[in-house]
């Protein structure tokens, strides 16, 4: 545990140094929050068949959805990025000659990811209450704590995963970017998933996001605990951490 706590330490600090990965995950979102909440506003739809956004203002329907878009950014971009570079520049050859448990690096990883989702998720929600007098706190509390924690150590476990087998920081990033603007697009943190046509929704499908944005949305605006959206993503979490474990690359 020491191991870990050192190496957390170390990361958190290394985090806050890289400018990029500050502006894909807390920066970028908070800036599609504002600019949908300034097309959509926040008035609820009056007819039920128009609705769009789940029975609330379209400025309540995204603060889940931009929760999730940060731990996807952590997930498909920071992590990757982050864990390929060092890769590249010997930094995993360095600990693995110093005898650093592999559980301890993957471990820190997953930290930093839930720390800085939790940031992320303070940060947005506070901004769009104060901006746009959304709500500040979910409806269901007790069942959204469990679908943050899970949704968070999802992304953070798959993007440990992308970070194992990209080859490069540069195909991490590449892939990463592309990957985060496609779940953007099609998972519901950018039009509605119910304005989407058919083969959109389908391939929304197979996006974590979508189900990650199910999970959270769901108790915050007090629809409770979605068991087919956390069975999804529970399945993403264990499988991604025994892909990691199955092909972690050192050097």
């Amino acid at each position: 545990m020491k191991a870990l706590r050192k190496l957390t330490w170390i990361e958190l600090k290394l985090f806050t140094r890289d400018p990029l990965s500050l502006v894909f995950t807390l920066a970028l979102p908070f800036f599609f929050l504002i600019v949908l909440n300034g097309v959509f506003g926040n008035e609820v739809e009056t007819d039920p068949a128009e609705d769009v956004w789940r029975g609330v203002g379209p400025a309540d329907y995204y603060v889940p959805a931009y929760l999730g878009l940060v731990m996807s950014a952590i997930g498909v971009l920071s992590m990757p990025t982050r864990l390929a570079s060092y890769r590249e520049r010997g930094v995993l050859r360095r600990f693995r000659a110093s005898a650093m448990p592999l559980w301890a690096v993957l471990g820190s990883q997953i930290a930093i990811a839930l720390l800085t989702a939790v940031v992320g998720a303070v940060s947005i929600t506070i901004a769009s209450t104060l901006i746009y007098g959304t709500d500040l706190q979910p409806a269901d509390s007790l069942a959204f704590v469990p679908a943050f924690a899970l949704a968070a150590l999802s992304f953070g476990a798959l993007g440990v995963l992308l970070g194992s087998v990209m080859p490069t920081s540069r195909s991490a990033q590449g892939a990463g970017i592309m990957l985060f603007f496609v779940m953007f697009l099609l998972s519901g943190s950018g039009p509605p998933r119910e304005v989407l046509t058919g083969p959109m929704k389908a391939l929304g499908n197979l996006l974590p996001l979508t189900h990650v944005i199910t999970l959270l949305q769901d108790p915050w605006l007090g629809f409770g605990w979605n068991t087919g959206a956390s069975i999804i993503v529970a399945s993403i979490l264990v499988g991604s951490v025994a892909l990691s474990i199955r092909y972690f690359r050192w050097e």
